[in-house]
C-alpha cells in the first residue's frame, strides 16, 4: 500500500493526470472493502414425506435470494444423511437477516420446526467473497453452530452433533442482478459493454 501511495505522490508531482485518476480509484476500492458475513445453515427432514413441500420452499426461497440485493454468492448441497446444507455470502448481517425474516424464506420458515429433526446455523465474518469450503463450513458448525429448536429432535440435534460435511458437489447461486458499485466493492469481475 505504502509502495502505491508513493507512485501517486510523483504522479501528481508530474502532472500525469490520467495515471493518477486510475491509481486514486485503486486505492479507494481497497479502502473500501468491507468485511462480508458468511451464513451457513444446516437442515434435516424429519420424514421424506416432507421432502416434497421442502423441494418447493427451497426452489421459492431460492430464487428469493438471487434477487435479493446484498446478496453475493451461494450453494447448496446435500450430505450423506440428507441433510441440506446452505452456504451464502452478504454484504452485510442486515441485508442477509432482510432475507431471512421476508418472502418465501419467511413462509418456509414456518414449517421448520415440524418438518425438521435437526437445523443448525452458524454465521461468521470474512474478508473475501470466496464460498468456504465444506471442511471449513462443517468447521464451523460444529465448534460455533447454533441449533434451532426443533419439534421432534433426533438423538444428534438433541446431543448437538453435526453428522457429517456436505458433499462437494453442490448448486451454485448467483445473483441476478449486480450493480456495478457492489461488484467493485467486492473486488467482483464485471464486463463492460460500453468501454
Amino acid at each position: 500500500m505504502q509502495l502505491l501511495e508513493y507512485i501517486l505522490s510523483i504522479c501528481k508531482y508530474l502532472h500525469i493526470d490520467k495515471l493518477h485518476t486510475k491509481l486514486l480509484k485503486t486505492v479507494n476500492t481497497k479502502e473500501k472493502r468491507q468485511m462480508v458475513l458468511v451464513s451457513v445453515t444446516r437442515l434435516h427432514l424429519l420424514s421424506p414425506r416432507y421432502f416434497p413441500g421442502f423441494l418447493w420452499h427451497t426452489a421459492l426461497s431460492s430464487w428469493q435470494i438471487i434477487n435479493i440485493p446484498g446478496f453475493l454468492r451461494g450453494k447448496l448441497a446435500f450430505d450423506k444423511q440428507g441433510g441440506a446444507w446452505t452456504i451464502s455470502i452478504w454484504e452485510t448481517e442486515s441485508v442477509m437477516r432482510q432475507y431471512r425474516n421476508s418472502g418465501a424464506h419467511r413462509q418456509a420458515m414456518r414449517y421448520l420446526p415440524r418438518w425438521c429433526d435437526e437445523a443448525a446455523v452458524v454465521h461468521w465474518q470474512q474478508e473475501d467473497t470466496t464460498l468456504p469450503e465444506a471442511s471449513e463450513a462443517y468447521r464451523r458448525m460444529v465448534s460455533e453452530g447454533h441449533f434451532t429448536k426443533v419439534l421432534q429432535p433426533s438423538d444428534n440435534h438433541q446431543k448437538r452433533q453435526i453428522p457429517e460435511p456436505p458433499l462437494p458437489k453442490a448448486v451454485p447461486l448467483y445473483p441476478r442482478k449486480k450493480s456495478k458499485s457492489t461488484a467493485s466493492q467486492y473486488g467482483t469481475p464485471t464486463l463492460n459493454l460500453h468501454d
